[in-house]
């Protein structure tokens, strides 16, 4: 590497990292960053300069100086950029468009069976979606990029990171029968730069900057909603493998035989306690549940604080399974913490923590089973969503906006007088 490149990785690791902790933490000031940073004074008031000229933050106030001037307190400019991020789940579509302080703008949702249709069915749903959320969020004229978050294996080339051009990404949906699908067959439009990864690990990208593993070097994150999914935190990474299709969890095997999974094999984790499976054993049982899965474990929590002995029954060994699998985990990746997300594990954590928590360390071994706590997920429901949008965020860390305008855009828009991107949504008055 020439001084030139090896300067040049320096200025923008250092960009980045000033950029995101104004994102991250909100208004501090030049000398606080500094110190946290571990950054000289000079260079992080050379980013600064240069971050203002971008039009990414500004100077928002000042403090009393015991001595001298007052100190400029600095914070991102929420009209600096934007982004969209979009969780493409089993059963529909929702789409968010963010600002760059990260404050939801709009949020739009399409129920559609990704299950029921293929590919152009969801697109035709996401690209609607996309395009009322921008109107609702005032059609702002600087949208940086959309992230999606998928069900399913999302594959790079190993050479390219996850969210590079849309042509080399293909998602791999075993659990929805779709043939390998490419992203452009799923938001194929010019418009606005895409990227996208699989729903699971944006949530625990989500986590990661916001949630219960922030500051958290290895820690586990995993989705319980209709399906079963996972992210591994590992020395404060998001753990990919070969080809991005690592912590497949909930198609690990825990039975022999065992119920048929949406994968198309036996005994996954996930045809025991993905959403759906837990109302279809508990209708097995001899229960009537609501036919949304939702609604079903509601009831089936509901029922067994009531003392119904068949939903307890069900319930207890729904908790036993997911110990059974998270304990699983605790062996193999040693996780200071591990995080309940998606709606069933959210809502099985409002009542049921210590008894997921208990279920986890008697199946795992003792000594890492006394080294991790359990908590549930600190970004919401929507979380895969923002950590979709955080991965045009990410790229937004990684590159000035003068630098990056052509790798992202091409020919699709041009600079106006704020310097951040414009996106061109054909048919939207103002864009």
């Amino acid at each position: 590497m020439t001084p030139e490149l090896t300067t040049r990785h320096l200025r923008r690791r250092n960009r980045a990292a000033v950029l995101k902790a104004l994102v991250r933490d909100g208004e501090t000031t030049r000398g606080q960053l500094a110190p946290l940073l571990h950054l000289s004074p000079a260079t992080v008031a050379n980013i600064v300069t240069d971050l203002v000229t971008e039009g990414l933050i500004h100077e928002t106030g000042s403090l009393p100086s015991e001595v001298g001037r007052p100190v400029t307190l600095l914070s991102v400019r929420p009209d600096g950029a934007h982004f969209i991020g979009a969780d493409v789940g089993e059963d529909g579509v929702t789409v968010e468009v963010f600002d760059l302080a990260l404050a939801p703008r709009s949020a739009v949702f399409r129920e559609v069976s990704s299950r029921a249709i293929d590919a152009a069915g969801v697109s035709a749903a996401l690209a609607s979606a996309i395009d009322e959320a921008i109107i609702a969020a005032g059609s702002p004229n600087n949208i940086y990029g959309i992230g999606l978050g998928l069900p399913g294996i999302v594959e790079a080339p190993r050479e390219l990171p996850v969210g590079a051009a849309r042509r080399t990404i293909t998602l791999f949906a075993q659990s929805l029968n779709w043939p390998p699908t490419s992203l452009e067959s799923i938001y194929g439009r010019d418009d606005i730069p895409v990227f996208a990864d699989n729903g699971a690990k944006t949530l625990a990208t989500a986590e990661s900057w916001f949630g219960a593993v922030r500051d958290i070097a290895n820690g586990v994150v995993a989705l319980f909603g209709r399906g079963v999914g996972l992210g591994v935190i590992n020395d404060g990474r998001i753990l990919r493998g070969t080809a991005s299709s690592a912590s497949e969890w909930g198609h690990t095997k825990i039975s022999i035989g065992g119920p048929v999974c949406n994968c198309g094999n036996r005994g996954c984790l996930e045809a025991y306690v993905g959403g759906g499976a837990i109302a279809r054993r508990w209708r097995e049982a001899g229960a009537e549940p609501s036919a949304d899965a939702e609604t079903a474990l509601r009831e089936l929590v509901a029922a067994a604080a009531h003392g119904d002995t068949v939903a307890k029954r069900v319930l207890d060994e729904t908790i036993e399974i997911m110990g059974i699998g998270l304990g699983n985990l605790v062996n193999m990746f040693n996780p200071e913490r591990i995080v309940l997300g998606g709606w069933a594990g959210l809502s099985l954590a409002q009542d049921h923590l210590a008894d997921v928590a208990s279920a986890t360390r008697s199946a795992a071994l003792v000594r890492p089973g006394e080294q991790f706590d359990l908590v549930p997920a600190g970004t919401g429901q929507n979380a895969v969503a923002l950590g979709a949008a955080l991965l045009a965020v990410e790229r937004l860390l990684s590159a000035p906006l003068a630098s990056s305008r052509d790798d992202l855009r091409g020919a699709a828009g041009t600079p106006g007088k704020n310097p951040a991107l414009q996106a061109k949504s054909p048919g939207i008055p103002g864009l």
